[in-house]
């Protein structure tokens, strides 16, 4: 198996816990760890990248960040921070929090977004397998 298709097949795992995952704080932990896979290589993280025009065409980079603030937010849940970490970083632990405590309404904006992140989260899935795939790929499909 080669590098490529290792990274394919790990990020599609991870990919697939977020897909399997109902909607339950599991679904947001399921999120931090396809967060975490990306963010722990290079260039996976580099695919996402705002300098490849299809990026910022589909705006991936923003569609990012959100998923970014659930890995960030489940970061500062279990290692809490005695510093000041702002006022959208706490909004984003109270809000996972009630999701983790099961107090789940529509007013907390993360559960009510919940298909959204799932939708945002096969958007960078995509964008990750095309990129994973090269230029060279996608020249031959076109010809």
């Amino acid at each position: 198996m080669s590098t490529t298709d290792k990274k394919k097949s790990d990020l599609k795992k991870k990919f697939d816990g977020v897909t399997a995952t109902p909607a339950s704080f599991a679904f947001y932990v399921a999120i931090h760890d396809f967060i975490e896979h990306i963010e722990g290589d290079a260039t996976l993280a580099k695919g996402l990248s705002d300098r490849i025009k299809i990026n910022k065409e589909l705006d991936i980079t923003g569609k990012y960040a959100y998923l970014k603030q659930i890995y960030q937010g489940l970061e500062d849940i279990n290692s809490p921070s005695s510093g000041d970490i702002g006022h959208a970083r706490y909004s984003v632990i109270r809000e996972l929090s009630k999701i983790k405590n099961n107090d789940v309404s529509e007013s907390n904006t993360f559960w009510r977004k919940r298909e959204l992140f799932r939708k945002l989260t096969g958007l960078v899935y995509d964008r990750l397998v095309s990129h994973l795939a090269g230029p060279s790929k996608a020249k031959t499909t076109l010809s």
